[in-house]
């Protein structure tokens, strides 16, 4: 058996996407058949395919792989763009604005008190709350066009799920700025100036924007004259390849970057060509989901769920009831849709890959920052490791409800045939 699973590690990667995207489809299958999004039966075969248990996937065939994952992260963010119609919004009103804003403070504000409150270190329930406003767009985006969902509240999810990657990004960028002058207070260091250390995560924001919108004017030339919907698919596919190639390069965010293109495109460009485009791109993003959410599910360590403690713990329920109620009192005040209200909140728990990133970041930084521990760590080594286990803990969680209260949001929303 030992010889096998050796073996395994030796085949080429073709023949390892073709056998994932096979069994996938049959666990996809079994997780409708128990009224279950097919998502989590592609999680569930990760996990069971990674190095948690059966360490077929394990870190090096992730490694080959994880262009997948930048691909598909780069098409869904592409159609939540082509989904966020200016006509479309403002029927929404002034009221989606209010829930991506406070459903995004809310969680900050709800998970560094709360954090703050058991642990009384400031720099690390900061980081914490800087993270808690992003979500992972995949598991939404991956439902509504599993069910085909149409209405108010699926509009409202392809809005606030798309804008609330940026929001978070600069929240986490302050909350950054703010943890690591307070850390570097406790050594005497000179912290670099605040002006500073928030330009990195600004900019990160308006270089996205800027590419995507140089990439949206290029393509909107470029397709002009293409009447095929066959060619439209080619040159947009190309396109959103070259945009998830520029944030590669350049450190920019793939959700924001995509999303923009989609958006100028759809908001500039005719019916006609936009309408190509809803044509195809459908039938390539299921294929997308395959892959992307198995090798999601092969990067869960369920391992890490020991770790989780009291912290994990109130993290992910200061988390949730910050969106939940945050998204309710947005659309409140904004006298959105019933529906909305009512529901918006149970469709944006999902949290991933933008999540794992900005802890990979905090490892990253904030290690040797701070005062040296009688274990002979810093308080930003404490911090580092605290923050990547818990996160990573967490998103296992809220991977595998997030899309189950998704279904269940939209179902009670009359959304779902």
């Amino acid at each position: 058996m030992t010889a096998f699973f050796e073996s395994i590690h030796h085949l080429p990667v073709l023949f390892l996407i073709g056998l994932i995207i096979i069994i996938a489809f049959y666990f996809g299958k079994g997780a409708r058949s128990i009224k279950l999004p097919s998502l989590i039966g592609f999680m569930v075969l990760g996990v069971l395919l990674g190095p948690s248990l059966l360490n077929l996937l394990g870190e090096s065939e992730q490694a080959q792989l994880g262009f997948i994952t930048e691909i598909a992260l780069g098409f869904v963010a592409l159609s939540i763009g082509l989904e966020l119609k200016f006509s479309a919004l403002k029927q929404l009103g002034k009221g989606i604005v209010s829930i991506i804003f406070l459903e995004s403070f809310g969680a900050f504000i709800l998970v560094t008190g709360l954090i703050y409150a058991i642990t009384k270190n400031l720099p690390l329930a900061l980081i914490f709350g800087g993270i808690a406003p992003a979500s992972a767009p995949a598991g939404t985006v991956a439902v509504i066009q599993e069910y085909k969902a149409k209405g108010p509240l699926t509009k409202a999810l392809y809005a606030v799920v798309g804008f609330d990657d940026g929001l978070g990004i600069i929240i986490f960028g302050f909350c950054a700025a703010i943890a690591k002058s307070i850390l570097h207070q406790q050594t005497g260091a000179a912290a670099a100036g605040f002006g500073a250390m928030m330009w990195e995560p600004l900019k990160e924001v308006l270089l996205s924007v800027l590419f995507g919108g140089v990439l949206a004017f290029l393509f909107s030339i470029l397709s002009r004259k293409l009447s095929n919907s066959g060619d439209v698919s080619i040159l947009l596919m190309g396109t959103t390849f070259i945009a998830i190639g520029i944030c590669t390069v350049f450190h920019l965010s793939l959700i924001l970057t995509n999303m923009i293109i989609g958006m100028i495109v759809v908001n500039t460009q005719s019916y006609d060509l936009t309408q190509k485009i809803h044509d195809r791109l459908p039938s390539y993003m299921p294929l997308l989901f395959i892959l992307f959410f198995t090798l999601a599910g092969a990067n869960l360590h369920i391992d890490a769920l020991p770790s989780l403690g009291l912290v994990g713990l109130v993290y992910i329920l200061a988390r949730s009831a910050g969106l939940i109620f945050g998204s309710r009192l947005g659309a409140l005040f904004g006298h959105v849709d019933k529906t909305i209200k009512n529901w918006i909140g149970l469709g944006i728990l999902s949290q991933a890959g933008v999540a794992i990133g900005l802890s990979l970041i905090v490892a990253q930084d904030f290690k040797g920052l701070g005062a040296v521990m009688s274990n002979g760590q810093t308080s930003g080594d404490m911090i580092a490791t605290g923050v990547i286990t818990t996160v990573t803990a967490t998103c296992l969680f809220f991977e595998i409800i997030g899309p189950i209260l998704t279904r269940i949001a939209l179902k009670k929303a009359g959304e779902i045939e």
